[in-house]
């Protein structure tokens, strides 16, 4: 018994002291934004790693979430629903939930996991250490590019992700359930609210500010040489995709509640 309690105070201080330097992490961060203007180039630079280098990706992701979602759709109106409203059902889904979602736990794993394989590379190898000699701050020159980069890309992937992922629920519509153009769009546009679009960009905006600190984060603790940065990697995917779908909750009973 008095193991099981030692173990879980252990646990319980531990995630404290975790909270506390993602705090710590965010305030350097903010400290730091003063730069942006003379840090462009490196914010350009992680823009472009993690908003057109993941592009391709989106484009799959997102035309099979709009495929999957109008058969489930289709196969649940079947015979209770008539198809008409296909189109409304499948584009509240993908504003709302599919789109924001799906494209934060790609980029989990795509750009959380990155930042923290090269950032815990850079610690293990002691490159974080001489930024700081040479009176570099590493908050700033590492993780305030990524961050500002992550918050700004994930909404436009969202954007991207919701064009094609409605165009792939047409696209089944049309060719497997004989959905007209007209029929899917229109009741497409009756469903359509603003309310929607700017619900998800918001949650984005969230999801891509989670997956950043959370991978530097990661990263700038990273001990224990190769095998150090592998478990680093693997950690903060999980950390980010598990707090993606925290935030999905909170923020979906914030706006929509």
């Amino acid at each position: 018994m008095i193991k099981i309690i030692d173990w879980f105070t252990h646990k319980v201080l531990y995630f404290f002291e975790q909270v506390g330097k993602i705090f710590l992490l965010i305030s350097g961060v903010i400290k730091s934004s003063p730069r942006i203007i003379r840090d462009r180039k490196l914010i350009l630079e992680q823009m472009e790693h993690v908003g057109v280098n993941s592009i391709p990706l989106v484009f799959i992701i997102g035309f099979f979430t709009g495929a999957v979602s109008a058969w489930q759709a289709a196969y649940q109106f079947q015979g209770f629903i008539s198809l008409s409203y296909l189109g409304s059902a499948v584009s509240k889904a993908i504003f709302i939930e599919l789109g924001p979602v799906l494209t934060a736990i790609v980029l989990a794993g795509r750009v959380g996991a990155s930042i923290a394989a090269e950032l815990g590379t850079m610690k293990v190898t002691e490159q974080i250490d001489a930024l700081e000699s040479l009176a570099i701050d590493p908050v700033r020159y590492l993780v305030m590019p990524r961050f500002l980069a992550c918050i700004a890309m994930l909404p436009v992937l969202t954007i991207i992700a919701n064009f094609i992922a409605i165009m792939g629920a047409f696209v089944v519509a049309y060719v497997f359930q004989d959905v007209s153009f007209q029929i899917f769009f229109a009741s497409a546009k009756r469903a359509f609210e603003v309310k929607d679009i700017l619900g998800g960009l918001i949650k984005s905006v969230f999801f891509g500010a989670s997956t950043s600190i959370l991978g530097c984060h990661v990263g700038l603790e990273t001990e224990g040489g190769a095998e150090g940065v592998g478990n680093a990697t693997i950690r903060a995917f999980v950390w980010a995709a598990a707090m993606t779908l925290i935030l999905d909750y909170i923020l979906w009973t914030t706006i929509f509640g």
